[in-house]
């Protein structure tokens, strides 16, 4: 691609196509369904969708988010994942256009796979993180910054700070505080970002958490001891800014 632009409209449009299938994913295999198995189909009725009705976004906005046949709701997270994968690629291109800026979307999509999977079900499979971590890896041997060095030191100091965190606060309060998927989401991270940056995610992370809480309580929401939010998805919405101020930086 020549032309700068066309690094943000391409990546775009894959990330429409890529938000859909995520959001179709983190729909079905929390529930042992299938994706990759015969044609697509509404989730209410059964009935097979028309090329017209698989296009991104206008697809949604056409059926005023209902299916044609049955009149069923299509979820709103459809749409909002769809948007968000664009976003991603969009904000990939433009932040380091060329082969950093592919990197950069590819993680962003992994980790708006991993959020979208803990927002729906709470769960970080092991597939979906390593998953990430290889491909952070894959990043290093292409030549992507930062170097393998500090990768394998985010990856390594990634995981053994939130599993100590986790086992602590186990032991402390007598109770699950963080899940088994969040160290190896964060040395996922760690592998991508390297181990520099993890602070700032860290930190991040907690202020959006932090900020959840109060726009739930000034909804009306009372937030007890055992309430907890996704960290799976702070920690994502934390990293992808990290990669873009990273990509802004060099």
């Amino acid at each position: 691609m020549g032309e700068p632009w066309l690094w943000p409209a391409g990546l775009g449009l894959l990330g429409l196509v890529f938000g859909s299938f995520i959001a179709t994913l983190a729909i079905r295999w929390p529930e042992g369904r299938a994706i990759s198995r015969g044609r697509s189909a509404c989730d209410g009725c059964g009935t097979v969708l028309r090329p017209h009705e698989l296009v991104p976004v206008a697809s949604y906005l056409a059926q005023r988010g209902r299916c044609r046949a049955c009149g069923a709701a299509i979820a709103p997270s459809h749409l909002a994942v769809e948007l968000l994968g664009l976003a991603v690629g969009v904000t990939a291109g433009l932040a380091a256009p060329g082969v950093e800026g592919v990197g950069g979307a590819v993680f962003g999509w992994l980790l708006l796979t991993l959020a979208a999977l803990d927002l729906a079900a709470w769960w970080l499979p092991n597939l979906a993180t390593g998953a990430l971590a290889a491909a952070g890896l894959v990043a290093a041997a292409g030549g992507l910054a930062p170097s393998l060095e500090a990768r394998l030191i985010g990856g390594v100091a990634g995981f053994a700070l939130l599993w100590l965190v986790a086992q602590g606060y186990r032991k402390a309060r007598g109770r699950i505080g963080l899940g088994g998927g969040d160290p190896k989401l964060f040395g996922g991270i760690g592998l991508w970002l390297g181990w520099h940056a993890l602070p700032g995610v860290l930190l991040i992370a907690c202020l959006i958490g932090l900020a959840a809480v109060g726009v739930l309580r000034l909804a009306g929401r009372r937030m007890s001891g055992g309430d907890a939010l996704p960290f799976g998805v702070l920690l994502a919405a934390a990293a992808f800014p990290a990669w873009v101020l990273q990509a802004l930086n060099r």
